[in-house]
């Protein structure tokens, strides 16, 4: 999937050590997706990241742009 990165994302991944190559794994083959509660433009793809001992990695992303940005991401 093309995406870009917010500012906000970008700043989250930095301060919590999250790979832009498990951002691309979560968005190119999730364990799982879902819509947001609240908004119904972000999708919330989830992805079991190996190297951090399998923890849920969430990423949280606008579906209606283009390409689809990358709002926030954090481990579950």
């Amino acid at each position: 999937m093309e995406y870009r990165l917010s500012d906000h994302a970008l700043k989250r991944m930095v301060k919590r050590g999250v790979k832009e190559e498990w951002v691309r794994e979560a968005l190119d083959n999730p364990d799982t997706t879902r819509n947001d509660a609240d908004d119904i433009t972000l999708v919330h793809a989830v992805k079991a990241i190996a190297d951090r001992g399998f923890k849920q990695l969430r990423v949280i992303y606008n579906e209606t742009t283009e390409p689809v940005t990358v709002v926030t991401v954090f481990f579950e």
